[in-house]
This record gives C-alpha cells, structure tokens and sequence, in this order.
C-alpha cells in the first residue's frame, strides 16, 4: 500500500499563549512526530512553520508553499496539532476543508481534534462547524482586547510602534517610553536650524550627504536598529532626500508630543492598514523630552506653507519668498529677473496684472524692498528691547494674575461652546426620527459636530497647559521678546531674521508698504501693559 506523503503544518501566532508550553514550535513538532510513528501509512516529506502570522489570514508563506506543493503533486496529505493552526476564520478554513483539500485528493489530519479525513467517522461537519466557529470567535476576541489594550497605552503616553522616529530610542529601563538619541538628535537640530536660516528641503538633503552624514535609514541599519522592511528600506544605497527631511521638519515628535494612531487596519479580518484624519489621532503632550522647541517646530511649519521658491540651484529660498503680499489684489508677490548691460535686476511683482483683475499692481526692486524692510524691523527690534526693559520692573505676579484670568476665560467659554456642539450632536438622531433631517444629511451632520467637538477639545486641552503654566509662574508668554532680541545687532537682512520675525509684507505702493510683524497682539498687550503702569503712577 502506498505511503501518503504529508506535510507538517506548524503555526504560531504572536497572539497565542506563550505560557502553553503545547502551542510552542517544538511541541507542535514532536506531537506530530509521534502521531506519525504510529501511523506507518504516512510519510512525512515535507515540514512548513508559520512563526508569528494570525490564523485569521491564510497569505502566509509557509502556508503559500504548502499549497504550491499540493498542486504540483509533491503532497497529498496534511497534519496540524489541532484545526486552529490550520485557520481561526470560519468560511475559509471550511473551504479548505470541504472543497479545496477534497478537489486535490489531499488527507487531512488535525490530531488533537480527531479529525482525519480518511477516515468516515472521525469528526462530523458539524463537530468541524463548531470548531472553526469557536476558533474565529477566539480570535475575534482577541483582535478586541489587543485593540483595546494598545488604545489605553497610548492614550497614557506609552509608546507601542515597533519602529521609534529618527532622533529618539526606546528606553532600556521602560520599553514604551522614548529616549533621546543624541547623534541624531543632534542631526534632526541642525536639519531644523537650515530650514529656518532659508536653505531649501533639497539643499538640507544635499548638505548632509555631502558630509556623509547616514540617512535615518541606513543609521537605523549601521547601528542595528529595527527598522521598517520593503520599499525604499530594500534600496541599498539609501541616501538622505528631500522626502525624508519633509518627513522629519513635519513630525511633532520632536517637540515632546507623543502622536499615534495615525493609521489601522479597519477589521480584524483585514491587513490592510488606511490612515485615520488628523481628528482621530492619539496625541500625548510631554510624553518624552523634547528635541525642538515648540515655537521653532511652529515657525518651520508657517514657513512650510508659504510659496517658498527657491533659486534655480535650489540652494536656498528667495528672501522674501510667500511673505510679499500685493496691496490691491490681496495676491503673493512673484520674484523676476531683469537684465540689462550684462548686469541682474531683481523684482517683486503682482503676477495678477490689471488682464486678470488687479487694478493698481506694482512692481518693487529688491534691493530698495530690502533697505526698507531692514530699517523697519531694526526701528521695531529696538522697541521690543526697550519694552522687555520696561516690562521687567512690573510686578511678574500681576502679571500672571491677568493672564490667568485671561486664559480661565477663555476656557469657560471655549467649554460653552463644546456643550453646544454635543447637545447638537445628541439631538441629531432624534430630528433624523421626526424627519427634521434626511439619511443622507445625518452623517453629514454628524461628522461636522464630531469634527468640531474634537477642534474645541484640542483648543480646551492647550489653554489649560497655558493656564498651569502661569500657575506655576512657568509662562512664556514674555519669552517672545528674545525671538526679537536675539537680531538686536541686526545690520544685513536675511530669510532667517524675515521669517522668525515678520508675518506678513504688503505692498501698498512703489514707496509704501506695511509690515505686520509676528506676535503683534502680544506686543501691543505688553504696550498697554507699561501705559496702564505709567498712568497708575502718575496718578
């Protein structure tokens, strides 16, 4: 009698108790090995071990292999310790057994489950049914806690992702808690500083390729770190890009803030990973130290979303790039070049043009644009100097009393608001029952007010840490000054000064223009600060 020539099916996943000693690899192993020695009609040619894949999905590789062999002929029978290893969902796991397995002439045996196909009454269909319909519910209930469990971690700050961001480590003393990198840090620091002194994504890139400075990538490889497999982690000579220094100057990791939940697959019977909205996002403020200070991660994002156009050589950004803004139609300002007598003049002009609507559209010489700037802004650095020096002989208590009471405000009525918004959103199911609103106007509506109760909460939750900070005299509200303080030696404007400092540029005329500056409402509160000061001592 021929022997059947069978495959050892072995399956673990990372979801199984590891206190069962029975689930284990080898224990797998060695209980089909006996099953074999006492059944001479078998012969195993063939062993295939999914290690660390769920029995809920059947693209295993193993597994995969496994099947190449049954339809190239090399085997005709398979043995598992139980009916779990083969799969834990119910429909495919019965497809397999009742049709796939049966079309190929294949014998199956699950030991533990007395389950053997070649045999008539070992494990009726529905004996198997129930089974397999045990088996998905256990996974299923698994996939709920395991969900439920991550959510809890990371709405305390504990970091759960298997790969840590470029600058930060795991903690060897706690595994879900973030450690600076130094070196990297170090990296990530200066990528910040290029990008506010004006250098461009491609040129930041360009630079430290240049000192053959390793990418996030090929550090995490070269010190031999986990990182992330396929795509561009399988390209060898992976070298820093303007993709990668984007990724990083927009991660607010680096600011302290721990962000997850950013993307999940949306059923446990599902791989697929699809990205949550921002709404959705898990955000922990102060979960770990911080690598940029908030209000430089901030700056960089203002400057992220200007029209910064860059030289032809992409070394750096154009002076004035996204900041220019034309007085008669509300449109950027665009830079060109004039040449005449071999020499180069430069222009800022309204790319609108009275064709396309603009009706007095001017056009501005560089180098007089820059004079004129620098003179207003040494004359407003020089104010805001003389300010901190008035500002530092007023009691710094009152001071915070005023801004506490400020901040208590706003958060009493930012949580008015919020009532509003989610009684709205309860009374929603119910105008959908007496037919104030239609099936289809109901999500709609309700993805409105989720959206805007999540933006007042997020609101709420920062003016709080505001609110603490004072309490704690730790505010910063003052620390503004130094931004300004720090181009007190100002004598030749550059992009770093023009975009820490101005917001906004708007050119009225050849020989007029109007600069508003960053942190006016501050400057003008500290303005009337000094004059309500003065006027209670002359009186």
């Amino acid at each position: 009698m021929p022997k059947f020539k069978a495959a050892e099916y072995i399956r673990l996943s990372y979801t199984d108790d590891k206190s069962n000693e029975s689930d284990s690899v080898g224990n797998q192993r060695k209980l089909i090995e006996n099953f074999v020695a006492h059944n001479p009609d078998i012969e195993v040619v063939a062993e295939k071990i999914d290690d660390g894949y769920s029995g809920i999905l059947f693209d295993r590789p193993a597994f995969k292999e496994m099947m190449q062999d049954i339809t190239d002929g090399k085997i005709n029978c398979v043995i598992v310790k139980d009916l779990s290893r083969l799969g834990r969902e119910y429909i495919e796991t019965g497809r397999y057994l009742r049709r796939v397995f049966p079309a190929y002439g294949v014998r199956f045996i699950a030991i533990n489950d007395n389950i053997d196909t070649a045999r008539d009454n070992s494990g009726d269909d529905l004996a198997v049914s129930v089974k397999n319909i045990m088996n998905e519910a256990y996974c299923r209930d698994i996939s709920i806690k395991t969900r439920s469990s991550l959510d809890i971690k990371r709405r305390n700050g504990d970091f759960v992702g298997a790969f840590t961001v470029y600058g930060y480590i795991k903690s060897e003393d706690n595994k879900n808690r973030l450690e600076i990198d130094p070196y990297a840090a170090n990296i990530v620091r200066t990528i910040f500083r290029m990008r506010l002194e004006g250098s461009s994504a491609s040129r930041i890139a360009s630079e430290l390729n240049r000192l053959c400075i390793l990418s996030p990538l090929a550090y995490k490889k070269n010190k031999g770190f986990p990182y992330a497999k396929g795509g561009y982690a399988d390209n060898e000579d992976c070298k820093w890009s303007a993709t990668t220094i984007i990724r990083i100057l927009k991660d607010e990791t680096y600011t302290g803030v721990l962000v997850q939940g950013k993307q999940g697959t949306p059923h446990y019977k599902l791989k697929t990973l699809e990205q949550h909205p921002a709404s959705e996002w898990i955000r922990v403020p102060g979960a770990h130290e911080a690598i940029i200070e908030r209000h430089d991660f901030d700056l960089v994002q203002r400057i992220r979303h200007l029209d910064t156009r860059t030289a032809p050589d992409k070394g750096s950004v154009y002076i004035f790039s996204g900041i220019l803004i034309c007085g008669c139609c509300g449109n950027r300002m665009t830079r060109k070049t004039n040449r005449a007598g071999g020499k180069e003049y430069h222009y800022y002009y309204c790319p609108t043009g009275k064709k396309h609507g603009c009706d007095n559209p001017v056009m501005v010489k560089e180098s007089d644009l820059v004079e004129c700037v620098r003179v207003s802004l040494k004359g407003h650095i020089d104010n805001v100097v003389y300010l901190e020096a008035l500002l530092s002989g007023i009691d710094q208590v009152k001071i915070n009393q005023q801004l506490a009471h400020e901040y208590a405000e706003q958060v009493s009525e930012n949580e008015r608001q919020l009532e509003k918004a989610m009684e709205f959103k309860a009374r929603l199911y119910e105008n959908l029952v007496q037919g104030f609103i239609t099936k289809e106007e109901y999500p709609l509506y309700k993805g409105k007010y989720t959206a805007e109760t999540e933006r007042i909460k997020a609101a709420i939750a920062e003016l709080k840490d505001k609110l603490t900070d004072v309490m704690e005299n730790r505010s910063e509200r003052n620390r503004w000054m130094t931004h300004f303080a720090q181009f007190s030696t100002l004598e030749t404007l550059d992009r770093k000064a023009v975009v820490q400092l101005i917001q906004s540029i708007t050119i009225i005329g050849k020989k007029e223009l109007a600069i508003k500056f960053n942190y006016d409402n501050e400057y003008n509160k500290a303005l009337a600060m000094v004059a309500e000061t003065e006027l209670r001592k002359a009186g």
